[in-house]
């Protein structure tokens, strides 16, 4: 009966590639939401993983960067006290507010103060050297490219933030924040726009190890100092996934990504159990006549339940075709994307379950087989 299965899928083909591509396109939404929803939301930790230190300092219970308040100024010393951290950097985060040209209006913003040495850990896999030292000239201030638009200006434009003027010096790639526009200026800028009783004060301090130490242990000697001295601390990778997951389930937007899966699954099922059924029931009198000569119903919906998992195969290589296009595609043209291999095996777990559920739904054409119709 299996190859059954197989052979009439060959035979029929046409009978079965809409079935295949109602999984094909099923897949294809399921993967372009799971591939956005990562990217928009790793994009709160952009600070993070866009930077090179593998501690972080910050305000006891802060779930995400921008959640961030000032820490004691004694922060940095408790960090550079301990024998395997080689390099504390402070950085500063606010909020700002953009005013440029006059029919853009006010753009909010978050302004980053960095350290703009060579070897400063903050956006060192965003800015280069150049960048940074562009950054020492007073007020000038990098964005992401992608949002020049926003801004409404160009490299080289000026505007007002928090009632200072500042200039555009760069525009790189890699630095845009979710829910605002991410500016990168100097410490000593930064200190200027900041406007607040705890100017003085930093919002957080990074660190970086020696080669040969254990981030966990580092992390868990400092935390133990830092319950006594107002600031907690995070390893990079810990810090980057509480951003994500605080975006992600906290503000409820992970939730309407995750109703909209749910949507796109049922339609899915719909779509494509209605493109079996009408495959199956065109061969109902064929099924009927196996019927007769002995084939059981059970036997027969294996024969289903086969076509239907060869029908999500295909449609699973035919949407993955389009979805690595459509990445590509996505990827040049600066969409927030991430995806991996867990998320690829779910995507193909959801799609797979597609076809046999329709394929289940189908089999429900033959329930009710009388092979003493073939006689009439």
């Amino acid at each position: 009966m299996a190859a059954l299965a197989r052979k009439t899928l060959i035979y029929e083909w046409r009978k079965f590639l809409p079935a295949a591509l109602a999984v094909a396109f099923s897949g294809l939404l399921l993967l372009m939401m799971t591939a956005l929803m990562f990217g928009i939301f790793s994009s709160a930790g952009v600070y993070v993983t866009g930077s090179a230190g593998q501690l972080w300092a910050g305000y006891p219970g802060t779930q995400s960067v921008e959640l961030g308040r000032p820490v004691p100024r004694d922060t940095e010393m408790w960090l550079r006290m301990d024998p395997a951290v080689v390099q504390v950097e402070p950085f500063q985060w606010l909020d700002g507010d953009w005013r440029g040209p006059i029919e853009r209006g006010s753009v909010s913003v978050f302004i980053s103060g960095i350290d703009t040495e060579p070897q400063g850990l903050m956006f060192a896999h965003v800015l280069d050297m150049q960048q940074r030292a562009a950054l020492i000239v007073p007020d000038s201030v990098i964005v992401d490219a992608a949002d020049l638009g926003k801004l409404g200006l160009d490299i080289g434009g000026t505007a007002t933030l928090n009632g200072h003027r500042v200039r555009i010096v760069a525009a790189a790639i890699g630095l845009r924040a979710l829910g605002g526009v991410n500016i990168v200026t100097s410490l000593a800028t930064a200190y200027r726009l900041n406007d607040s009783s705890d100017r003085d004060k930093m919002a957080y301090y990074v660190a970086r190890l020696r080669p040969d130490a254990d981030a966990a242990a580092v992390r868990d000697r400092l935390a133990a100092v830092g319950a006594n001295h107002h600031f907690a601390v995070w390893t990079s990778d810990r810090f980057a996934y509480n951003a994500a997951t605080y975006w992600m389930f906290e503000t409820g937007a992970g939730l309407g990504f995750l109703f909209l899966a749910l949507v796109v699954f049922i339609v899915g099922v719909v779509i494509t159990s209605q493109t079996l059924f009408a495959a199956v029931a065109s061969s109902v009198r064929e099924y009927a006549m196996l019927n007769a000569l002995g084939a059981g119903l059970s036997a027969l919906r294996r024969v289903i339940l086969e076509q239907a998992f060869w029908v999500g195969m295909v449609g699973v290589l035919i949407g993955s075709a389009f979805s690595m296009a459509i990445l590509l595609l996505a990827a040049g043209q600066d969409v927030p994307i991430v995806f991996n291999a867990l998320a690829g095996a779910c995507c193909m777990v959801l799609v797979m379950s597609i076809a046999l559920i329709s394929g289940l739904l189908a089999a429900g054409v033959i329930n009710h087989l009388e092979p003493a119709n073939l006689l009439r």
